[in-house]
C-alpha cells in the first residue's frame, strides 16, 4: 500500500510488525479504532503482510482495508514518508518502534531511539494529536532504591546504550509534554512471551538465561551468582500483559499526561527466578559466586562451546540495584482484571514453546 491509501486514518502505528506492536494492532482494531495505518520498513513489508492478513483473517468484522501498511523508517525526516501530508487527519500516535537489544551499538541506538523519537514528536505535534509512547522501566538505569512513575531524571548510571538512549528519549517526551503536549508514558519491566501461549519472536534478556540452561546436562548446570544478586529483582513482564493494559489505559482521556510503569508490583528475587526457570526446565542448578567480569568472559567461551547465542549485558541484571513500583497503574487498572500473572503460573509455557522453536533468533528488528 502507499500513504495516499491513509488519507482517512485516524490512527497511526510504529513498532509493526514487531512482537508488541502486533499484539497491540490487534487489540485497536478488536476494539474498534481501524483503519490503522502501520509505519513499516521496507525490509520487512512482506513479513507485516502476512502478520497483518493473519490478524484480520482472525477477527470478525476487520477486513485488510482495516490495516494500511506504509513504507518509511523513523530515523528519517517525515518518518521517511513519501507524503506525510496525507496523514494529517491522524489523531492517535502509539510510537513503539525502538532498538531493544542490550548490546546495541551507540550510534544506532542513538539514531533510532533517540532521533527516531524526536521525529515522531515532529510529526504528532504538526497534527495536534495524542501521544501513545511505550519507553521502559529500565529508564531508570542502576538507580538504587526504589524507582516509580514519578522518578526519571535521577542523576543514575546506565548498563548499557539501550537503556541511556531510552532515558534520552522519555526526557524529550516528557519535556513536550510539560509544553502541553497531549501524551501517555507506558513503561514495561523486562517483557517475555505469552503468557498463556508462551509465544514470543525474539530470545532475548531472561531466554539467554534460559538457553544457557538447556544447553548444559539436565542432572547439573551452572549459573552465575555475581556479588549483588542476593538483594537483586528481576522484574518480568508477559506480553499480553504489557499490551492488555496499554489498550485498556490508552482508551482513557484521563490517561492524558500520565506516567505508567507496566511491571510486576511483587517479583521474584534473582535466586527465586533461576529456581522457577530451572524447575519448568526440569533442570538442577548450581549458582556459582562470581565477579561480573570473569562471568562475561566465561560466557564469550560458552557461546562457542556450547553454541548457544548468549549476551553478556544481561549479567548486568543479575546484580541490578533498582526495585520498581508501579503504583499509577494499580489505581488505574484497579477492578479491570488486568493485572500480572506470577512468574511461575506460566514459565513452563514459556520453557515449552523455546523447546519447540529452537530456531528463534536474538536479532533486534531494526
Amino acid at each position: 500500500m502507499t500513504v495516499t491509501d491513509a488519507a482517512d486514518t485516524e490512527v497511526f502505528l510504529t513498532g509493526f510488525p514487531g512482537f508488541l506492536g502486533s499484539a497491540l494492532l490487534e487489540r485497536l482494531l478488536a476494539r474498534g479504532d481501524g483503519p490503522v495505518a502501520c509505519l513499516v520498513q521496507p525490509r520487512y513489508l512482506e513479513t507485516a503482510r502476512r502478520r497483518a492478513r493473519e490478524i484480520t483473517d482472525g477477527l470478525a468484522g476487520v477486513d485488510d482495508e482495516d490495516v494500511r501498511l506504509l513504507e518509511g523508517d523513523i530515523t528519517e525526516p517525515d518518518l521517511g514518508l513519501d507524503d506525510a501530508a496525507a496523514l494529517d487527519d491522524v489523531g492517535e500516535v502509539y510510537h513503539l518502534a525502538a532498538v531493544y537489544d542490550l548490546g546495541v551499538d551507540r550510534d544506532l541506538a542513538e539514531a533510532v531511539n533517540v532521533g527516531g523519537t524526536e521525529h515522531v514528536l515532529e510529526f504528532v505535534e504538526e497534527r495536534g494529536a495524542r501521544l501513545h509512547y511505550v519507553s521502559t522501566c529500565y529508564v531508570s538505569g542502576r538507580y538504587d532504591g526504589v524507582f516509580t512513575e514519578d522518578h526519571l531524571r535521577e542523576g543514575q548510571s546506565f548498563n548499557n546504550h539501550y537503556e541511556e538512549t531510552k532515558y534520552r528519549a522519555e526526557v524529550a517526551v516528557q519535556e513536550r509534554m510539560a509544553d502541553g503536549l497531549p501524551a501517555t508514558i507506558y513503561r514495561p519491566a523486562i517483557v517475555v512471551g505469552d503468557s498463556r501461549t508462551g509465544e514470543t519472536d525474539k530470545y532475548d534478556g531472561p531466554y539467554y538465561l534460559l538457553r544457557l540452561l538447556l544447553a548444559q546436562p539436565s542432572w547439573l548446570s551452572v549459573t552465575f551468582a555475581p556479588p549483588g544478586a542476593d538483594g537483586a529483582e528481576l522484574n518480568v513482564v508477559p506480553r499480553d500483559f504489557v499490551v492488555d493494559a496499554i489498550a485498556s489505559l490508552s482508551d482513557r482521556e484521563e490517561s492524558v499526561g500520565e506516567v505508567y510503569q507496566l511491571c510486576d508490583p511483587a517479583p521474584l528475587p534473582v535466586s527465586r527466578f533461576v529456581d522457577v526457570l530451572a524447575d519448568a526446565a526440569g533442570h538442577r542448578t548450581v549458582g556459582v559466586p562470581t565477579t561480573k567480569s570473569l562471568a562475561r568472559a566465561v560466557t564469550e567461551r560458552l557461546e562457542a562451546w556450547l553454541d548457544v547465542d548468549l549476551e553478556p549485558a544481561t549479567l548486568d541484571y543479575l546484580d541490578h540495584p533498582t526495585r520498581y513500583a508501579c503504583p499509577a497503574t494499580r489505581r488505574a487498572l484497579a477492578g479491570s482484571g488486568i493485572e500480572v500473572p506470577p512468574f511461575e503460573s506460566y514459565a513452563d509455557r514459556l520453557v515449552d514453546y523455546v523447546r519447540r522453536n529452537p530456531d528463534v533468533r536474538d536479532d533486534a528488528m531494526v
